[in-house]
C-alpha cells in the first residue's frame, strides 16, 4: 500500500469495530485515496496497525469483498478494485445508464447477422419460427474496462440496425428512434461461472462469477420487441431496487 492510510477507530463507539474500519476503507475507496489496482498490507499487520484482532480485520476486509470493492488474488494479495456500476431495476439500456452516471460507456460489436429464428427466440418475441431477426453480440465496456457482454434478437419488421449505429449508440435509442415505446419487460437476474470466451472478452479468470441477466420487453402494443442474454462482471456491477410493503 502506498503512503499511510489515515484510518482510525473509536473503541467506545456502539459502531462495531469491523464496520469501522471497512466504513474508512471504502471512504478512501470511493474518494480515490485508494486507486484501484493498490495492494492492501496483509490484515495482521493492518489489524496491528488499528491495534484490533485479526477476525475483526477479516470480517472488515470480506464485507468489502462481498460488496465488490476488494479481491483476493492468489499470489498477490488483497487489492483494491474499482467502484461498482450499480444499476436499478428500470426499463433502460445499459449504455443508457452508464451515460446518465457520468461514465464513458464504448461497444465493441462482435457478431451481427440477420438469421432466421429459431424456435426459442421465436417463442419469445411471439413470431413464427424461421422469421428473420437480429442476432447481435456486444461487449460494453465503461471507462476504458469491459463491463458486460451482450446477445439480443430483435425482430427485422421491427427497425433498421446497422453494426456502425450500435458501435456508437444503445440498442434502446435506436430502437425508440424508430417508433419503437418501450412499456415493460420480463427479468431474470442470476448468477453464472464465466465460461473461456466469455472470460477472455470480460478480462476475468474462467470460472470468475457473473452476473447474469435475461430480459424480453415489450412495447406499448404489447409486441415482444427484444430479446436477450447478458453477462456482467460481479466485481463491478450490481443491480439496484427498491422493495415495498403491501
Amino acid at each position: 500500500m502506498s503512503g499511510p492510510l489515515r484510518l482510525t477507530v473509536d473503541k467506545t463507539s456502539p459502531v462495531p469495530l469491523y464496520h469501522q474500519v471497512a466504513q474508512g476503507l471504502e471512504d478512501a475507496i470511493r474518494s480515490g485515496e485508494l486507486p484501484p489496482g493498490t495492494k492492501l498490507d496483509n490484515e495482521i499487520d493492518l489489524a496491528n496497525r488499528l491495534n484490533l484482532s485479526r477476525p475483526t480485520m477479516r470480517k472488515a476486509m470480506d464485507q468489502l469483498v462481498r460488496a465488490g470493492l476488494l479481491v483476493r488474488k492468489r499470489g498477490v494479495g488483497t487489492q483494491v478494485v474499482g467502484s461498482q456500476v450499480r444499476r436499478s431495476l428500470e426499463l433502460t439500456s445499459l449504455h443508457e445508464d452508464l451515460q446518465r452516471s457520468g461514465g464513458s460507456p464504448s461497444t465493441d460489436v462482435l457478431d451481427f447477422a440477420r438469421i432466421p429464428a429459431d424456435d426459442e427466440v421465436a417463442l419469445l418475441l411471439g413470431i413464427a419460427p424461421g422469421d428473420e431477426v437480429y442476432y447481435l453480440v456486444r461487449l460494453r465496456g465503461t471507462d476504458g474496462e469491459p463491463l458486460a457482454l451482450m446477445e439480443n434478437w430483435i425482430p427485422c419488421a421491427l427497425c433498421e440496425l446497422t453494426r456502425e449505429q450500435l458501435e456508437q449508440e444503445g440498442l434502446y435509442s435506436l430502437m425508440r428512434g424508430q417508433g419503437v415505446n418501450f412499456q415493460l419487460a420480463h427479468q431474470r437476474v442470476g448468477a453464472v461461472s464465466a465460461d473461456a470466451f466469455q472470460a477472455e472478452q470480460l478480462g476475468v479468470e474462467p470460472g470468475a462469477a457473473l452476473v447474469s441477466m435475461h430480459r424480453t420487453a415489450m412495447d406499448d402494443l404489447g409486441r415482444q420487441v427484444e430479446t436477450g442474454r447478458h453477462v456482467y462482471r460481479a466485481d463491478k456491477y450490481t443491480f439496484e431496487l427498491t422493495l415495498v410493503q403491501r
